[in-house]
């Protein structure tokens, strides 16, 4: 029986991190039919099935989770290999691959990227926003993004960005019908513009002044994880809604919108960003940690 090749290794995994047929053939550049019958070739080969299929799913079999499991570490292990040989040409190159929750792809991320492949040419950027947690080294990212959570021992964190605070905006005319909130326990009288996560989950607000912490979970008038739906809501004066500064800052500025409770609203560290703790790191995201120092710095010297 002859064995996989590491490309019959790669289309499973490319299938397995996507749960996509078509978005794995455009990470992995090849056809979809092509993809599809090394899929069944390695199956054949290895005389089980790894993954169940239909026209909107695919699911791993345990026999799937298992390969999986075992393959996409050394796979990964293979491609750093083949980072640090091209590194020797001491031009960064080849594709970098990070997870990031929206709101650091939006507020952070993004304004990087331009400047970030504009100083290095020969390295692709791949950026996938999720809310979950992710596993990044059997998911195959270089590096992730997240605020402030637990990460584990074996992993490296940088700062990616200065400290940022959430804010509670109204518009003008929703102030003028309802009144302004004072304290966070005023807002289970008005209407609010909320999100619920793909797990359920709808999380309360949380406040913070003179080291007191008040969590409050008020009513939803609208219930959202679209930011530009969110937006156009809170402009409208559809009720008052807590989001990052970034993302109202110029409504604020403008006069579009109103910042309410400011005094219980304080700043908390930005995003870390954080990668497997091995000897040689990739050089693409070699070069992207030296940006960001640079990048960090150049903003707080205020250039």
């Amino acid at each position: 029986m002859a064995e996989p090749d590491l490309r019959d290794l790669d289309v499973f995994v490319a299938i397995a991190r996507t749960r996509n047929f078509r978005r794995a053939a455009q990470d992995i550049r090849v056809s979809v039919s092509s993809l599809s019958q090394r899929l069944r070739d390695l199956e054949g080969r290895l005389g089980v099935r790894l993954m169940n299929r239909t026209t909107r799913s695919v699911a791993l079999t345990e026999a799937g989770e298992l390969l999986l499991s075992r393959v996409a570490p050394a796979l990964r292990d293979v491609s750093e290999a083949l980072d640090l040989v091209r590194g020797l040409r001491e031009v960064p190159s080849g594709r970098l691959r990070i997870n990031a929750p929206p709101p650091a792809v939006d507020l952070v991320l993004a304004p990087m990227a331009g400047p970030f492949l504009a100083a290095y040419p020969q390295i692709d950027l791949d950026i996938v926003s999720e809310s979950g947690f992710v596993d990044i080294v059997s998911a195959g990212y270089d590096a992730g993004v997240r605020y402030g959570e637990h990460l584990a021992q074996d992993m490296v964190a940088i700062p990616l960005s200065g400290s940022q605070r959430y804010i509670v905006v109204a518009s003008p005319d929703y102030v003028a019908r309802r009144g302004r909130p004072k304290h966070p326990r005023d807002l289970l009288d008005h209407d609010c513009i909320r999100a619920r996560y793909s797990s359920g989950v709808m999380h309360d607000w949380e406040f913070e002044k003179a080291g007191q912490i008040v969590k409050v979970d008020p009513p939803a008038k609208l219930i959202s994880t679209n930011m530009n739906l969110a937006m156009r809501a809170v402009l409208d004066g559809a009720g008052i809604w807590a989001t990052l500064d970034g993302y109202v800052h110029d409504a604020v500025k403008s006069g579009a919108l109103v910042s309410l409770m400011e005094d219980w609203c304080e700043p908390f560290p930005g995003p870390l960003l954080y990668y497997p703790s091995r000897r040689q790191v990739p050089p693409a995201l070699r070069a992207f940690i030296d940006f960001v120092a640079g990048w960090r710095k150049r903003k707080t010297d205020g250039s």
